[in-house]
């Protein structure tokens, strides 16, 4: 006597849909806290580049000073091209465009003499609000 067992249909290999919906779901996840987690670093990257660019414009200022006999520049354009108040005085280029604006497109404020520092000059980013004024202005003490 011979059994004969009743043909079962072969099991298709792959994931069902259910299973492909959970995957996509878990990775959803995982990206949405990434992007989350890293905007919070490329804040702190940009704050860090606007601070190190005051520092490099400070130095640019005082090598202006130096060269120029102790006069500064009106304004930080003065780092960029030759003022028109320095006729017949020496000048030389300090600095480049790209040196004298901040992370977010706008232009470092200089003032001489400076409002913080009564005694010298403010240079300052007005950070990413682009408001002068405001909590997230960027100075270095």
């Amino acid at each position: 006597m011979k059994h004969t067992r009743p043909l079962l249909a072969p099991r298709q290999a792959g994931f069902t849909l259910m299973e492909m919906m959970l995957v996509l779901g878990i990775i959803g996840i995982l990206v949405g806290i990434s992007a989350v987690a890293l905007s919070g670093t490329m804040g702190d990257a940009e704050e860090t580049k606007a601070k190190t660019q005051v520092r490099n414009i400070q130095m640019h200022l005082l090598r202006f000073k130096t060269h120029s006999g102790g006069l500064l520049p009106t304004k930080l354009d003065g780092l960029v091209t030759k003022p028109s108040g320095m006729q017949g005085k020496p000048w030389k280029k300090f600095a480049d465009e790209k040196d004298i604006v901040d992370p977010w497109g706008s232009p470092f404020v200089f003032r001489n003499p400076g409002k913080k520092n009564a005694a010298g000059y403010d240079v300052f980013s007005v950070g990413p609000d682009k408001k002068e004024g405001t909590d997230d202005d960027i100075w270095i003490d």
